[in-house]
């Protein structure tokens, strides 16, 4: 029962009752299913919660199958959703499911997890798919809670998104999986699978579903639309930083999701500052937690500029007037030199958040004399510096 004991540790639901126990009675090997649409580029925080269960799983002898939804990501999961998903191109996907499988691998041992793409078995004739789909009830579908909210409010809902359920429960039934994981807004999804598992007289499965972990703001979901993420590829001073953001009323369940422990008490700087060591050694190394550390020390606590920050040659930089009139346009050097739109540049000085050594830059002129800039250090935000360079 030790086993069972750390598997059951943070997990919100596990259905039905008493399944799980017996399967992991029998003493065989069991066949765990996580599926994770490659909707964005990258895995966060959040996703990290439910790998982690599942490596949990991977350790304790089991087979585990990471699905890649490539063809559901087509259709778009409607999960707590009041609106469409927006379409993405097939390249996009292509890109995006490349990436999801490099860096769940931060989590999982490659050597020990199936991979899949669904589009194996869901890019299937329109016979197959009419076969599949006469085996849900319309009514069934329309048990979902975000489906009934929206109706309510008088919000579409394409048939598309009608079908998502069907297409994920019809996974289960391709790797004939023991147990299925997934976030809290997934139960509906999971348990639906087992549906679609019985009408093609397949085992059904047990689901573990796990809280959803907010994001840095403490509040909605994480979520890369929102920029409230930590991304596991992030760099270390970019993941120290955002996990030093979050709310104190937050690091309860940070700490337990994703480090299976409560914060220490009393002392929510210090417990920040240990869960933003730990993950960044987790995803890059200690080495890298500890500079990531003493950079946010330098930036924030001493407010000092560090001396490792990119290198601009104004020379050769975007916004510099060509024909040698001295002059740099503002919005085309900040966007070049921080990867961000002219008009998020033109925001951020019409807000006060651009400085030159220290000092805010006015929103007015835009254009300034060449020699005003060489040799100073661009500042956006808090944490991101850029020292310009002599032509």
């Amino acid at each position: 029962m030790a086993d069972l004991d750390i598997l059951r540790r943070g997990v919100e639901d596990i259905l039905p009752a008493g399944a799980l126990e017996k399967q992991l009675a029998k003493r065989e090997p069991l066949r765990v299913k996580l599926g994770i649409d490659p909707s964005t580029a990258d895995i966060h925080l959040g996703h990290v919660v439910v790998l982690t269960k599942l490596a949990q799983f991977q350790e304790a002898g089991n087979t585990v199958i990471l699905i890649v939804g490539d063809f559901t990501a087509r259709v778009g999961d409607p999960s707590g959703r009041d609106t469409m998903r927006p379409v993405l191109t097939a390249e996009e996907i292509d890109a995006n499911a490349r990436t999801y499988q490099e860096q769940a691998f931060k989590v999982l041992d490659p050597e020990g997890t199936e991979v899949r793409r669904n589009s194996e078995w869901l890019d299937m004739p329109a016979q197959e798919l009419f076969r599949l789909m006469s085996r849900v009830t319309v009514a069934r579908l329309l048990e979902r809670e975000d489906f009934t909210r929206r109706m309510k409010a008088g919000q579409p809902i394409s048939s598309l998104e009608l079908i998502y359920p069907v297409l994920q429960g019809y996974d289960s039934v391709a790797i004939r999986s023991d147990i299925e994981l997934g976030g809290t807004d997934q139960k509906f999804n999971l348990l639906f699978a087992r549906d679609v598992q019985r009408a093609y007289d397949v085992p059904e499965q047990s689901i573990m579903t796990m809280p959803i972990l907010p994001g840095i703001d403490g509040k909605q979901k994480m979520s890369k639309s929102l920029g409230n993420y930590v991304g596991v590829t992030d760099p270390p001073e970019q993941m120290f930083g955002k996990l030093m953001r979050i709310p104190d009323d937050a690091l309860g369940i940070y700490y337990e999701l994703l480090l299976g422990e409560n914060p220490p008490e009393d002392d929510p700087m210090g417990a920040k500052r240990a869960l933003g060591r730990r993950m960044v050694e987790r995803f890059h190394d200690a080495a890298a937690a500890e500079a990531a550390e003493a950079r946010f020390d330098t930036v924030h606590v001493a407010r000092e500029i560090p001396d490792d920050i990119p290198e601009v040659a104004l020379g050769d930089a975007e916004g510099v007037r060509a024909g040698g009139d001295g002059e740099v346009h503002l919005p085309a050097l900040i966007a070049a030199a921080f990867e961000m739109s002219t008009s998020e540049a033109r925001r951020l000085l019409a807000q006060g958040g651009v400085k030159l050594d220290g000092e805010s830059l006015d929103p007015e002129p835009l254009d300034l004399p060449l020699e005003r800039l060489s040799g100073r250090v661009l500042q956006v935000g808090k944490r991101r510096f850029a020292r310009l360079l002599p032509p």
